[in-house]
């Protein structure tokens, strides 16, 4: 099976052009070699980069485990975690770190619903966690700042890839078993108490695999994340990752309604997390299971 991994990678390595009015720097994989390790992460459904220190990353485990955020050095070694109270893992699906009124946060998606069976789903925003001091691990518990419980337009789906539309105030939901890709948005910020809010379906979302029929599952969106000056958002799926680059004057359904740029394959078994670093200029990709490569993605100078 990897050898047939590193065949797509060569076959299908570069980029995808792009319409001639969107421009999008290239994005090549790292030299860098780095393994999550990290014993208590099992199953990385979620990653996100910390806003206080970019050495950080915060990531969570799939459904069934605790509520926990865990937290690892951008090399791969845990320096602990925390509970989120009055919060349950029914299917924890994806993690998204922004910066909002000069505050940093963390919002962790309770999202996912293989059978589409699911009555609502759960966003839970919380001030991101003042990190350990050098040789000492986190630990300790966090409430929430507030939940969003929500509704989809069209009834329950799944979904695995969530983003923050900063300067919108949006939630952004990528539909994970629908064909194309459904985009749902939903105010970041809470409403009417009394009211479960209904996610407005926007568009779908072009990510075609080059890989045909060899990889199962392979246009199925895992992960999503918007790159801190709002100008691209990486989406990602079990073949690879699709770059969107967004005009200024554009809203994100604009964006992916275009043909992405393909990045060379990540090679991982199950890839289900992405993130930007915070100054956009890598994209980092793990995969479930123990003992995770980091697979990096860097732009071009």
């Amino acid at each position: 099976m990897r050898r047939l991994w590193y065949f797509l990678g060569f076959l299908f390595g570069a980029t995808q052009a792009l319409p001639a009015e969107v421009t999008l720097p290239d994005f090549v994989v790292s030299s860098e070699k780095a393994t999550l390790k990290a014993p208590s992460i099992k199953e990385a459904s979620g990653l996100a980069i910390s806003s206080r220190d970019p050495g950080f990353m915060w990531i969570i485990n799939d459904s069934g485990s605790a509520a926990e955020i865990h937290l690892v050095e951008r090399g791969g070694r845990e320096r602990g975690k925390i509970a989120l109270a009055q919060a349950k893992n029914v299917d924890w699906e994806d993690l998204v770190s922004f910066s909002m009124d000069g505050k940093a946060f963390l919002l962790v998606a309770d999202t996912g619903d293989n059978d589409a069976k699911r009555d609502h789903c759960t966003l839970y925003v919380l001030g991101e966690p003042e990190l350990p001091l050098p040789g000492e691990n986190l630990s300790g518990k966090i409430t929430a700042a507030w939940k969003i419980e929500f509704r989809y337009e069209g009834g329950p789906r799944d979904c695995e890839a969530v983003a923050v539309d900063v300067p919108q105030k949006k939630v952004l939901l990528l539909s994970k078993r629908t064909n194309p890709p459904e985009i749902h948005e939903l105010p970041l910020m809470p409403q009417h108490a009394l009211e479960i809010p209904i996610t407005r379906k926007t568009g779908f979302a072009q990510v075609d695999s080059p890989a045909d029929s060899l990889i199962p599952f392979r246009n199925q969106p895992t992960g999503l994340d918007i790159s801190p000056d709002n100008s691209l958002a990486a989406v990602l799926t079990y073949y690879g990752v699709f770059l969107f680059p967004r005009k200024a004057e554009e809203d994100w359904p604009q964006a992916f309604a275009r043909k992405p740029a393909i990045l060379s394959p990540h090679c991982l078994a199950q890839a289900e997390s992405v993130a930007f670093s915070k100054d956009g200029d890598t994209v980092i990709v793990i995969s479930e299971g123990r003992n995770s490569r980091i697979v990096s993605y860097q732009r071009k100078p």
